[in-house]
């Protein structure tokens, strides 16, 4: 078996071994499953063994500034990338679960060229049909799913920062959407907006009270 380039060495994990040695492997990953409003952000990169990039690491190690920096060359450099969601009215449809896998699904789907082999952070493949393999910690032990961790880091927190710009009280800008004690109290005092997902408890908790 070929020795993968963008293979990260993690002293907590064994070498990882990928049943695959072509070049249109596909890291997979996904950000947004805790906060409690928004889509949960899916993305798939190929990277391009030509043109090597610096850096990659999981995404949540890293400065905004320098995960700016990586997803600019990430679009640059790869040989395919994609990033796709699925709404908070998914999420609330089909449970937080089947949404990251449907949005992993539809990043996957969006590559061209088109992948031949996943690599998915994780313990669950997505339920594609291409063959793969889901890695636990994968965003610290592969470039590629590093990559996707980056690009859909980079691509959910500037959708925070939007929704920020047009409902500053509650602070998003700042934590994300995640349920921390500024996001709750603002929730309390505020109400649930159109983007927040109804089926998580601290929002189902207030609009129970309307």
């Amino acid at each position: 078996m070929a020795i993968d380039p963008w293979l990260i060495d993690h002293k907590d994990f064994p070498p990882l071994e990928i049943a695959y040695c072509g070049e249109r492997l596909a890291g997979v990953d996904e950000v947004g499953r805790g906060p409690l409003i928004g889509s949960v952000v899916a993305a798939a990169v190929i990277l391009d063994p030509a043109q090597p990039i610096d850096g990659l690491i999981d995404s949540k190690k890293l400065s905004a500034r320098r995960r700016e920096a990586l997803d600019s060359q990430i679009r640059e450099r790869a040989l395919a990338f994609a990033v796709a969601e699925a709404s908070a009215a998914e999420v609330d449809a089909l449970n937080i679960y089947h949404a990251t896998h449907l949005a992993m699904r539809r990043a996957i789907d969006a590559l061209a060229p088109a992948a031949e082999y996943l690599l998915v952070d994780g313990n669950k493949l997505p339920g594609h049909l291409l063959p793969g393999q889901a890695v636990v910690k994968g965003d610290s032990r592969h470039c590629a799913i590093a990559a996707a961790s980056i690009l859909a880091k980079v691509a959910r927190d500037a959708q925070m920062v939007a929704l920020d710009e047009c409902y500053p009280e509650y602070g998003f800008a700042r934590h994300k959407g995640y349920p921390t004690k500024e996001h709750l109290t603002a929730l309390e005092a505020h109400g649930p907006l159109t983007e927040h997902r109804r089926s998580f408890a601290p929002v189902q908790r207030q609009l129970a009270l309307l």
